[in-house]
């Protein structure tokens, strides 16, 4: 072949490679004004002294919950401020807004803060939400009868990078003290289990406090790679999870992939700038996280 010919064949490989991989890492917006991409669940305005069981009627018959895309209260809304569209849920029934699409080998971004409005049964607790990853199937499988199986990102005042298991769920934390009275992450410390079938052991505090006062805007980020999670809360890691998995009966099985949810629970908060790009590796700077 004429070395010319062979030349301009190497510069359109390499071009098509590079414009490829480029592309492959970009940052990509998830969030639209008219929430195209997602779904919605809610279940029930849940009350004081909540214990688990269906919520029931004063006849003592069982509630049905409100259910898929039936969301005619605004529970989750959009608007637009100084061009950028911000997603608001009110918290008032507990529930989620949820990807359709699943992910799997991702950097998430984005930023939110809190709003005012506060319902029952935590009028009187700190203002919590969350984002839940590698979620899969129906919702209403945990506790509270509103979420998917999944991980938890847990935001919440003073808490914000906490891990809580939803429904089956467990994974793998290092944590500075096992024989404290609440576990807390630590980078190279002891690596202790956390969710179904740990025996109780399903809360794990994030390492530090690096949350921003109320009102202003937090910068959440969510790398996951295989079975592997690291919890970024304003460019400081915080939290980071190893061996992902859930249980199917007695049976534990990877959870390494899955759809978005952002939870409605009993306070009002804010969301924008939500992008997701895929990675094909841990990126070097967090790999001594675990």
């Amino acid at each position: 072949m004429n070395k010319r010919y062979t030349h301009l064949l190497i510069f359109i490989i390499l071009a098509f490679t590079t414009t490829c991989t480029t592309k492959k890492e970009e940052w990509r917006s998830l969030l639209t004004k008219d929430m195209q991409g997602w779904e919605n669940y809610l279940s029930f305005r849940h009350q004081l002294g909540y214990n688990g069981e269906a919520p029931k009627d004063s006849a003592g018959n069982a509630i049905q919950p409100i259910g898929y895309n039936k969301d005619t209260l605004n529970i989750f809304s959009t608007t637009e401020e100084h061009g950028e569209t911000v997603l608001r849920i009110s918290g008032e029934i507990y529930g989620c807004i949820f990807t359709k699409e699943e992910f799997e080998n991702y950097h998430l971004k984005l930023k939110f803060k809190w709003g005012n409005l506060k319902s029952d049964p935590r009028k009187d607790e700190y203002m919590d939400s969350g984002v839940l990853y590698h979620s899969q199937g129906e919702s209403g499988v945990d506790y509270w009868r509103s979420w998917m199986l999944s991980q938890e990102f847990q935001i919440i005042e003073k808490g914000n990078g906490d891990f809580w298991p939803i429904s089956t769920s467990i994974v793998d934390i290092s944590v500075a003290d096992t024989t404290a009275d609440t576990l807390q992450y630590k980078a190279g410390g002891i690596p202790t289990s956390f969710g179904h079938g740990t025996g109780g052991r399903i809360h794990c505090l994030r390492g530090k406090n690096t949350e921003k006062p109320n009102g202003e805007w937090n910068t959440l980020e969510l790398i996951c790679f295989g079975d592997k999670a690291i919890y970024i809360i304003n460019d400081e890691v915080v939290n980071a999870i190893s061996n992902s998995r859930y249980f199917d009966g007695t049976t534990a099985k990877p959870l390494t992939k899955g759809k978005l949810q952002l939870q409605s629970e009993a306070a009002e908060i804010f969301f924008k700038e939500i992008q997701i790009k895929n990675i094909t590796k841990i990126p070097e700077d967090y790999t001594n996280v675990f």
